[in-house]
């Protein structure tokens, strides 16, 4: 087992929990459950759709296929999640039981073979796939969140235009004992 690519998988992961949250700070509460159209996803429904696949994925990860009988996918798309307490509830939910499961692999179990829907993965490939997934839903959580707040958005980044500051104040921290990387 590789302990430095899981301990960087699980850095990144939280990095991804840490935007969607600062991207629901932002926002009142009926922002999250804004659609643009009856086709498309409000934030609120991504984060079910997330909780019901981090659910399914990570429970027993080790041990049985990722697609449990008992979801009900196509529930995740409705608009099932009534305030800003049941997401957060959720949010948190599907993201502690991803945690557990890393938290689970070892030297022991690399070699794992992890089933989704049926498919064999060894357990790198399993968390890769779920990691694109979760970036993918992510991404568009923030990009509602900043269509929403439009001129009143805080980065979550580097701001518009400020990428020369940025980095002249990176290269001054290198210059001066701080850690500096091209």
């Amino acid at each position: 087992m590789n302990s430095e690519y899981l301990d960087n998988v699980k850095q990144q992961f939280k990095y991804y929990k840490e935007l969607g949250e600062r991207t629901f700070d932002q926002l009142d509460e009926e922002d999250l459950f804004r659609q643009y159209d009856d086709e498309t996803n409000s934030i609120a429904i991504i984060v079910n759709h997330l909780w019901g696949n981090m659910m399914s994925r990570w429970t027993d990860f080790l041990n049985s296929d990722g697609e449990k009988e008992w979801r009900d996918r196509d529930l995740e798309f409705e608009p099932v999640i009534k305030n800003k307490e049941e997401l957060m509830s959720r949010w948190n939910e599907g993201w502690l039981c991803v945690f557990n499961a890393l938290k689970s692999i070892t030297d022991e179990n690399w070699d794992t073979t992890i089933y989704i829907r049926n498919q064999s993965h060894s357990i790198l490939e399993a968390i890769q796939r779920q990691y694109g997934h979760y970036a993918y839903h992510i991404g568009q959580i923030v990009y509602i969140g900043k269509m929403i707040k439009g001129n009143s958005w805080n980065s979550l980044s580097i701001p518009k235009e400020k990428s020369a500051d940025y980095n002249k104040s990176k290269f001054d921290k290198g210059k001066h004992g701080g850690h500096f990387s091209e």
